[in-house]
């Protein structure tokens, strides 16, 4: 009878590891910020959070509409929702109270919300050029007989315009760049083959390989940014740029505001959604960008199509004035 308790008592444990490790690290966390949120809620207004039943999250969720995207409402919906699972409990989310609030929320907000820009063929010259007028300036070439103060200036721009090529040449999530490992590399005739092991649409970790070819323009070839990085950096292991995916973020807004660029106008996954814009406006085939950006679903990718052709398909371009 021992043995069966312990048995249970193992399996229960086994299977709460499994039910963690079919998220990803960053998801949990996410959850988690959303569950602590919602506890607040709660605590402040002598409600229980766990569990909790559907009218206190509709409440929860007309509190939070007062001043949260209605994508946010969404997220939080999700996020209580896994973390009751996850106790134990189950929660009813589509429960006619939480839908019917959320239904009357979204006709007065509405669901549009205001993105952050791609960065688009110009803007990435203008980055670039920025980062290399500095490294001309500063002799790039010669690092090991410059200041130790401007060797890392100049380390860092190496890096950050590796970063900001292949980000934009692969369409790649900040998450997957960050988690980019030497071993990950394999350098061909062609261009490079990124391996990415684990991605957003792909938790299971099947993983899928991204092939960046060289560009005409060495200035703005992904391939040779990405060695030159790894000549100076000396990595031979481990994580290529060592960073944390909120550093994408920061660095993608230093330079387009050194570029002359409203920061505040891009992010993280403007690197992402520029490839995918300037790839439709190329005339690149939806499922060739999904290819790339490893879009499991042709939702996202048509909204860039649709941003990328406001004016390619404009019908007052066949009109005279």
């Amino acid at each position: 009878m021992n043995d069966l308790v312990t048995d249970i008592k193992s399996l229960e444990l086994e299977t709460l590891k499994n039910l963690k490790n079919s998220k990803a690290a960053n998801t949990l966390r996410a959850y988690k910020a959303d569950f602590k949120d919602f506890s607040a809620f709660c605590a402040k207004n002598r409600l229980s959070s766990m569990p909790t039943e559907p009218k206190i999250l509709a409440l929860y969720l007309t509190h939070l509409s007062a001043t949260s995207k209605f994508s946010t409402l969404k997220r939080r919906i999700a996020s209580i929702s896994v973390v009751h699972k996850l106790k134990g409990h189950y929660l009813d989310t589509k429960h006619p109270i939480i839908m019917e609030n959320l239904h009357g929320i979204k006709r007065v907000k509405g669901t549009n919300q205001k993105a952050k820009k791609p960065i688009l063929i110009n803007n990435l010259r203008e980055i670039i050029n920025v980062i290399d007028q500095y490294l001309i300036n500063n002799e790039a070439g010669d690092i090991d007989c410059i200041i130790p103060e401007n060797s890392k200036n100049i380390r860092n721009k190496i890096r950050d315009k590796a970063i900001i090529l292949v980000g934009f040449s692969g369409g790649f999530r900040r998450s997957e760049l960050v988690n980019i490992d030497y071993d990950d590399l394999e350098f061909v005739s062609e261009g490079v083959k990124i391996f990415i092991k684990r991605s957003k649409t792909d938790q299971s970790g099947e993983g899928m390989i991204k092939a960046i070819p060289y560009f005409d323009n060495k200035s703005f070839c992904p391939v040779l940014a990405l060695k030159h990085w790894i000549e100076h950096s000396e990595i031979k292991s481990g994580k290529l740029f060592d960073i944390s995916d909120k550093s994408i973020s920061l660095i993608i807004k230093k330079y387009a505001s050194l570029a002359g660029l409203n920061p505040n106008n891009y992010g993280g996954h403007s690197l992402r959604s520029g490839f995918a814009t300037s790839a439709a406006e190329s005339g690149v085939e939806e499922r060739n960008i999904m290819a790339m950006t490893g879009h499991k679903t042709t939702q996202m990718v048509r909204r860039y199509i649709q941003e990328a052709n406001l004016f390619k398909n404009n019908a007052l371009n066949k009109i005279k004035i």
